[in-house]
């Protein structure tokens, strides 16, 4: 057991000094030879998008992790960000973690609360507690949302669970040339500009490095745990422009093409076992060939950007290494690379330039997307790939990120150690899951499991350990994890000893006939024996009805006992109805000159309904001084900012890129103490009118014809006061136009009901089908 309680006192206490004893607590030690540890997450990797897995996309370094290392075949995730992250670093099943699905779509039910428990111990905290430096760098995402802002408790932010130090993001994604960042426990902005070449791959890994020379210029021997979880590769996919250059032309051979040669070398190479099949493309896929030349166009552009981000990606992860190389720690350095998920399907059968837009029900067209193809990897798109694309980086599995058939579930896993007797180059087919890396990771450190960390009780673990499958000649070694447990948004699957039931439940009618709300036992459950049958291309229920019985009975088992139930495929009705918020209740929000961007889902909610903006502020007599932002909400991919821009007060109404919708002032303002005022009257249809004052007389008034109703944007840019986040919402500036003068008092009043909300109305529709 790791000492995590109090020690009593070792020495003698007397009257004085001279009648005691001193005596001082022992430090923690980590076991002799206790390797550094380097876990690697990337985000929404498919099983088929690394080069060693039968990619085409260069990633030499991760390549080259896999050559000195084990390669897992047949590991498995949650088939969702937040639950897999949660599974990885402490050892149990996601439900277990309160972590049923992503934090920011919690409800009400203790396996999805949205936060680990106490009695789960973090890897971090375990490590530390042996004597390991620990640092996090990168994506979060176990965090629930109220807890995302400057006024909330940090106890489930990086440093609140077992982390010395944390540079990185909150949520599932953010911009890549313009973050919304977090450095321990405060806001953060990117260093540099993306016109100056800033990305956020880079600068994660400047940090990285950072924190590991900092622990080197004190302590030469302290093993440290690092973990590295990048942006990489989810949405958006915005890669350096000459990385997206390299790729240019690379996929216009298709998607079913691309991915019959991903297949035939991941046979050749021993990724499958001999006699695998390649799933048939599913009917809701369509062939390349059917597409139009636009759309064939849009969409080789789209995989154009992924390739080059996750190539870069690779990039980042070598310079990393590098450090460590010079560093003289390369040997004794642990690594372990996974993805959290399946490729993604959240670009839809077309793909999409900003991902609001699906949360305001106004997609986007395949002629839209053509028109602004340049437009696609860089600042002004939140870009996706389509369908086809999602299915070929899964090859040869079915389905995708967010279900549990293999293309959801299956995912990369590399573990490499020089100097810890691994096997070099091989290549396992063995099931394992992400459950399975924490064990993994302490044993072959030397640390065992503790009973107690930072005084609380732990409870179970749920993995097995694979460190025995690393060790050279054991590829006919028998698996050790023979049962487990899968379950995403009510669907549902069970592995036993070989043998896999599986039945798909939808979230809302995507692509196929079935109902969303038909009931959970008419589920049809699938059977495959994936000892033989890897790809699930032969569902075999029919002739064994007896296991899936059989399957079926221990799902609900394991579900059980796993905090799995009550099953619920609802992800709009989370959406509306989020965990209760405890602030007061009000309509009026003050906002503070160059304070903490404040996220949406906490700030003022003036969407689709009449608001005003009210400003005091100390207008400068320099006119070179007078311009900047007031307030603003957003970035370039959708939000609003009321500015001075030339001496004149100016609104602009950002709808996700879309369009821009302005109102302005002709009057030059003159200096000295102004009350500056934007008031917004929804009308019954789609928009409203605007009003600019000046210290009660109107400035300027506009329409805007159509005003933001479910979501501004969903990078984590919130509201600013005094600046902007950036890229810019407006025209004729650039983020972050900060003020020049002062601002007095600054208050947004939402001063209406929300005329309409069209999740709301969508939700309303799914629950009467």
């Amino acid at each position: 057991m790791i000492a995590s309680m109090p020690h009593a006192f070792g020495g003698r206490i007397g009257r004085d000094w001279r009648e005691s004893e001193p005596w001082w607590p022992p430090e923690p030690r980590p076991p002799e030879g206790a390797p550094n540890v380097v876990m690697i997450v990337l985000d929404d990797v498919g099983y088929a998008q690394l080069g060693c897995y039968g990619s085409d996309i260069a990633t030499p370094v991760m390549d080259g992790l896999a050559a000195r290392g084990v390669m897992l075949a047949n590991f498995h995730t949650t088939s969702l960000c937040s639950p897999t992250r949660a599974c990885l670093i402490t050892g149990r099943n996601h439900h277990r973690n309160a972590m049923g699905r992503v934090a920011d779509l919690a409800v009400g039910f203790p396996g999805y609360w949205g936060k680990p428990p106490r009695e789960n111990g973090f890897l971090s905290e375990i490590l530390r507690a042996t004597g390991y430096a620990t640092y996090a760098v990168g994506k979060w995402h176990l965090t629930p949302e109220e807890e995302i802002n400057m006024g909330s408790s940090r106890s489930s932010w990086p440093l609140g669970r077992g982390f010395d130090r944390w540079y990185g993001f909150h949520g599932g994604e953010t911009h890549q040339f313009i973050p919304a960042l977090y450095h321990d426990n405060h806001a953060a902005r990117p260093p540099r500009r993306f016109e100056d070449g800033y990305h956020l791959t880079e600068d994660l890994t400047d940090r990285a490095i950072e924190f590991l020379g900092d622990l080197r210029a004190v302590d030469p021997d302290k093993p440290f745990f690092l973990y590295y979880a990048t942006g990489a590769c989810h949405a958006p996919h915005q890669p350096p422009p000459h990385w997206l250059a390299q790729y240019r032309g690379r996929y216009d051979v298709g998607w079913d093409a691309w991915r019959e040669a991903v297949y035939e070398r991941q046979l050749t190479g021993g990724v499958l076992p001999e006699g695998t099949r390649l799933s048939a493309r599913p009917d809701w896929v369509p062939a390349w060939d059917s597409l139009t030349d636009e759309a064939r166009a849009v969409a080789a552009r789209f995989m154009e950007c992924f390739a080059g981000f996750l190539s870069h990606t690779d990039e980042q992860i070598g310079r990393l290494f590098e450090f460590v190389e010079d560093l003289g720690e390369s040997e004794r350095t642990l690594v372990v690379l996974v993805s959290d998920n399946g490729a993604s399907a959240e670009g839809g059968a077309s793909g999409t330039i900003n991902d609001v837009r699906l949360f305001n029900m106004d997609f986007v067209t395949v002629d839209e997307m053509y028109r602004r193809i340049e437009e696609i990897g860089g600042p002004l798109s939140h870009n996706n790939y389509p369908w086809g694309w999602t299915m070929a980086g899964n090859t040869p599995f079915r389905r995708w990120k967010r279900e549990v058939h293999e293309g959801g579930i299956a995912d990369p896993c590399i573990v490499s150690w020089p100097a810890g007797g691994l096997a070099e180059g091989a290549v396992r087919h063995q099931f394992a899951h992400a459950i399975d890396v924490l064990p993994t990771v302490l044993e072959l450190a030397g640390v065992p499991l503790p009973e107690v960390v930072d005084s609380v009780e732990q409870s179970r673990v749920d993995g097995i350990s694979f460190a025995k499958l690393l060790r050279p000649g054991t590829a006919k070694t028998q698996e050790a994890h023979v049962t487990q447990y899968f379950e995403m948004f009510g669907s549902r699957a069970i592995y036993h000893a070989g043998w896999k039931a599986v039945t798909f439940h939808p979230i809302a009618p995507l692509y196929d006939d079935q109902n969303p709300n038909a009931p959970f036992e008419e589920d049809v459950w699938e059977l495959y024996h994936v000892a033989s049958d890897l790809s699930e291309t032969e569902d075999v229920a029919a002739l064994h009805p007896d296991k899936v019985s059989e399957l079926e009975a221990v799902w609900w088992e394991e579900a059980t006992r796993n905090d799995v139930l009550p099953l619920d495929n609802r992800v709009l009705w989370a959406i509306l109805h989020p965990r209760p918020d405890r602030r007061l209740e009000r309509d009026r929000y003050r906002y503070f000159q160059g304070g903490a961007q404040v996220p949406e889902h906490v700030a003022v909610n003036v969407r689709n309904r009449s608001h005003a903006l009210t400003v005091d502020v100390d207008v400068p007599t320099d006119p070179d001084e007078r311009d900047g932002v007031l307030l603003a909400l957003g970035s370039a991919l959708g939000g609003w900012s009321l500015h001075v821009i030339d001496g004149r007060l100016r609104y602009v109404h950002n709808l996700y890129g879309a369009e821009r919708h302005v109102v302005e002032s002709g009057v030059v303002l003159e200096p000295g103490l102004r009350r500056l005022e934007y008031e917004f009257t929804k009308d019954s249809g789609p928009g409203g009118e605007g009003v600019l004052r000046c210290d009660g007389a109107e400035i300027g008034r506009g329409d805007i014809p159509r005003f933001t109703p479910s979501g501004f944007n969903n990078l984590g840019v919130g509201l600013t006061c005094g600046y902007e986040w950036g890229p810019a919402i407006g025209d004729d500036y650039e983020a972050p136009f900060p003020f020049g003068g002062r601002i007095v008092r600054a208050v947004v009043e939402a001063r209406g009901p929300i005329v309409r909300d069209p999740l709301a109305e969508l939700e309303a529709i799914l629950s009467e089908q």
